[in-house]
């Protein structure tokens, strides 16, 4: 199975009592939790050697895993951040307080205004699961610290009064997020009034990574002209692609060949798209996964797409791949039916054509050359 799609999302606490993602402890022992990035898992922890370190306990640890850890340095604050820093005590002059994910941090929203400590949490969350994500595919996820010319950033902004609103966009691996987007009420009338069938936190932060992840990976390598065939020049004025969007709307029989009707906006904005809803399939279905659910078991008559929808049959694990978005298209249908029961909207309000499939097999392709870990 996909890499992404066996991330982790189950985990059990060394009292063998269900823990989750975000947990610091313990609900039923009160053991201190951390989630360790590169192990991708929510361990159990025991004192360390030393004041202030952590050991990893339990019986999913690593044989012979000896790493000393800290707690990153936001844990205590509203970030209230869960995940570990593993300690280098050769290099402790330079040693990290924050962790993989808040290390990406260039700005947060401002704590004086008692609000916003609200709004950062659920950013932080957001930001976190994305990371975590990336970190398991193995792609290349450095801070401006570690990488000053092609690390990422975060700034995370909020629109002065009587002044332009703050935007949320990337450029150049700085990502800025309005943390308006983190307050519900002004996030769905956002989507209303944009028309848009899906907004989230998690979802934005996936796109804006897509166009982190085209500048690391597609632009000026020997993907770019395979990237043209399929998505469109990006050298197309993409001011004037926006502008005329926000005129006319998107361009007519859209659902046809793109994901969502902002990737037909321009080539740019259709990989970001499609790059989000790849990493959407794929953390979705390893949750799924890890708890047991397994959608080949969903008893329901279903159109599987097959290789004529791949932009490269020739691929030994093409298979696999379908069998991957199969899975997911199944899982969905079967979500959305469950939300429906609930009164909710669907779980996962898009329509898959087969343009889109062969763009997230490009995607996949792409993540496979980037790093050894995405294989079946």
């Amino acid at each position: 199975m996909h890499s992404l799609s066996s991330l982790q999302r189950s985990y059990d606490c060394q009292c063998s009592r269900a823990i989750f993602f975000g947990n610091s402890h313990c609900l039923n022992c009160d053991t201190p939790l951390g989630y360790e990035p590169h192990l991708g898992k929510l361990f159990s922890l025991a004192p360390g050697p030393y004041a202030g370190t952590w050991q990893l306990t339990g019986s999913h640890v690593p044989e012979n895993h000896r790493a000393v850890y800290r707690r990153c340095a936001n844990v205590t604050t509203a970030a209230a951040c869960n995940w570990l820093v593993r300690v280098d005590f050769q290099e402790e002059r330079n040693r990290q307080e924050y962790c993989l994910s808040c290390r990406l941090n260039c700005t947060i929203p401002d704590m004086s205004v008692p609000e916003n400590a609200l709004l950062w949490r659920r950013i932080e969350d957001a930001k976190r699961r994305v990371v975590s994500a990336l970190a398991a595919l193995g792609l290349p996820v450095a801070s401006r610290i570690e990488d000053p010319e092609r690390g990422l950033a975060f700034n995370f902004l909020q629109s002065p009064v009587n002044a332009p609103r703050v935007l949320t966009g990337h450029e150049k691996g700085l990502i800025t997020l309005n943390i308006e987007e983190a307050d519900d009420v002004k996030r769905e009338q956002i989507r209303t009034s944009m028309h848009e069938p899906y907004r989230t936190l998690v979802g934005h932060i996936r796109h804006e990574v897509g166009h982190y992840y085209w500048d690391r990976l597609v632009a000026k390598t020997s993907w770019l002209d395979r990237f043209r065939k399929l998505f469109g020049d990006e050298r197309v004025d993409y001011n004037a692609a926006l502008q005329k969007n926000y005129r006319q709307g998107p361009e007519p029989g859209w659902a046809s060949r793109y994901i969502s009707s902002y990737a037909s906006i321009h080539p740019w904005e259709d990989w970001a798209e499609t790059w989000a809803h790849y990493m959407h399939m794929g953390d979705t279905l390893g949750t799924a996964l890890s708890f047991g659910i397994k959608p080949d078991s969903i008893a329901m008559p279903f159109d599987c797409f097959g290789p004529q929808a791949l932009c490269d049959t020739e691929r030994a694990d093409s298979e696999r791949f379908l069998s991957f978005l199969n899975s997911w298209l199944k899982l969905t249908a079967v979500m959305n039916e469950l939300c429906r029961s609930m009164g909710q909207p669907d779980f996962y309000p898009f329509a898959l054509p087969g343009a889109a499939v062969t763009k997230l097999h490009f995607v996949h392709l792409v993540v496979c050359e980037a790093s050894p870990r995405c294989s079946f």
